[in-house]
């Protein structure tokens, strides 16, 4: 959902961008950078109880690591490796911010609440699995009321909201995350399934091969 806001953040970020192509910076430092200030933060500040320290670095370097896109636009420099790069370090500082909460959690008798946290961090990771397995499989799964933008949004306000000591904020937000991230992997294995289907041509278990596998010979049925 907020995915249709990145055309503006992209033109919002755009002239920094400009300013820091003329500078060593590369987009491959933002985005180690970025990674590293929201790991640092949330399991520095998080498991200590710094909620809303913790909320505000980690927002801080999330935001700072959108210029990585920005910056590689200017520069011409957008490529695999750059793709590869800032998804991967993607999920390592989402997994940081679901840990931190869940060590705090655990740390303050909230066992049920840490177990909550850590499903997020699950699901949360087998949701961007969907969609990338289904990518690399020629597929598209762009589908879900909760992508990671939605989720963080989720995990960090509910996590700052608690800090300032609003009551109850951040079970709620964990619990609310929990129950969409599951819909949202939902959705993306039906979305997969739909267009794997027999109505879209494409051999089930037990009619053909795996992707990568030799099929049976040319006109016979193996």
């Amino acid at each position: 959902m907020l995915n249709a806001l990145r055309p503006f953040i992209a033109r919002l970020l755009t002239p920094v961008g400009q300013a820091l192509a003329h500078t060593p910076v590369t987009p491959n430092a933002i985005t180690i950078t970025g990674t590293a200030g929201v790991v640092a933060g949330a399991l520095w500040l998080f498991p200590t109880g710094h909620l809303f320290a913790g909320t505000v670095v980690c927002t801080v370097f999330v935001l700072a690591d959108m210029l990585d896109g920005a910056l590689a636009r200017v520069k011409g420099t957008s490529g695999a490796w750059g793709a590869f790069l800032d998804s991967t370090l993607d999920r390592i500082g989402d997994a940081a911010v679901f840990a931190g909460l869940a060590i705090w959690l655990a740390r303050t008798g909230q066992g049920v609440l840490a177990g909550v946290a850590l499903f997020c961090l699950v699901v949360g990771g087998l949701v961007s699995y969907a969609k990338a397995r289904a990518e690399g499989l020629g597929l598209r799964c762009d589908v879900g009321i909760a992508e990671r933008s939605e989720r963080l949004v989720i995990a960090l306000v509910s996590a700052g909201l608690s800090g300032l000591g609003v009551p109850y904020v951040l079970a709620v937000g964990l619990w609310v995350l929990a129950a969409l991230s599951a819909v949202t992997f939902g959705q993306r294995v039906l979305a997969v399934r739909m267009a794997t289907g027999p109505a879209a041509g494409v051999p089930q278990a037990g009619e053909g091969s795996r992707p990568g596998e030799p099929g049976p010979p040319a006109g016979g049925t193996g």
